[in-house]
């Protein structure tokens, strides 16, 4: 039927569409193919909210997690579009939404999962390498001059500084009281009292949502359909990959971005 049949007959009506947002991959400030962040995936949720007037954004969710500076801009940009569209925002995890990929399924009215997903992780991780006794056995001399005592804090190639080990553990502590407003915030009385869910660990589908880190257990076309009817047409927006990588291009990048990735997933058996 042509657009202008469809304004004027007072009894035609549309079938209501839901904008579908995939976000897979870890979460980094990189712009590298497969990671998630701000500045790629802005432009592809602004079009999700914008376009086509629709009744929900929905998001297939499947990361390990990443930046949390990441994360929280991601949330934040899915909330201010969300109420600036006044359009709902639901979160569909598939096998992992850890860590910040939990804090970007936050951001959603409502989450909900597989019965075999994982979710959780709400903790903060820094990891690194201590080379320095590597160095002192091949009779390596290493000379660093800086202007400013903590400047060289935490340098891989030096005996580790119990000083330095403090200040990364405060800073860890400040992002994770970061990351726990933020779930107790878009949780709210949602969150179970029963046991301390901020510790680091993950739980499957069903004892998530006992303890009210998620909504329901269910997928992206049946709930939807229960929602807003048999009629809802979906319509998918992702981020294109770069003209070169779509023909091989950078293999070695890819590869290593591939191995990058598949270690965050591991963390988790997957």
């Amino acid at each position: 039927m042509c657009s202008f049949m469809k304004r004027w007959i007072p009894s035609f009506k549309s079938a209501p569409k839901v904008a579908v947002v995939r976000l897979s991959g870890t979460i980094a400030a990189s712009g590298r193919s497969g990671t998630l962040n701000d500045e790629t995936l802005g432009p592809v949720l602004e079009k999700a909210f914008r376009k086509g007037k629709p009744k929900a954004v929905a998001l297939v969710i499947n990361s390990p997690g990443g930046s949390p500076v990441q994360s929280s801009l991601i949330g934040a940009r899915i909330r201010r579009l969300s109420d600036e569209h006044d359009v709902p925002v639901y979160a569909f995890v598939e096998d992992v939404a850890a860590s910040g990929g939990y804090w970007i399924a936050s951001a959603a009215d409502e989450i909900w999962t597989d019965e075999s997903s994982i979710v959780g992780s709400i903790g903060v991780i820094s990891a690194g390498f201590g080379l320095d006794l590597l160095l002192k056995r091949q009779g390596i001399d290493r000379r660093v001059y800086t202007a400013g005592e903590s400047k060289s804090m935490l340098d891989p190639f030096r005996p580790e500084n119990p000083e330095d080990v403090e200040r990364l553990r405060k800073l860890l502590a400040q992002l994770h009281e970061n990351f726990k407003s933020q779930i107790k915030t878009r949780r709210a009385d949602k969150l179970s009292t029963e046991q301390n869910l901020f510790t680091g660990e993950v739980w499957l589908g069903a004892e998530a949502k006992r303890l009210g880190l998620i909504d329901g257990i269910g997928h992206i076309k049946p709930t939807m359909k229960t929602l807003f009817g048999d009629k809802v047409k979906f319509i998918s927006y992702g981020v294109k990959r770069p003209f070169f990588r779509r023909f091989g291009a950078q293999i070695v990048g890819d590869a290593l971005e591939s191995v990058e990735e598949r270690a965050q997933f591991a963390r988790f058996g997957l």
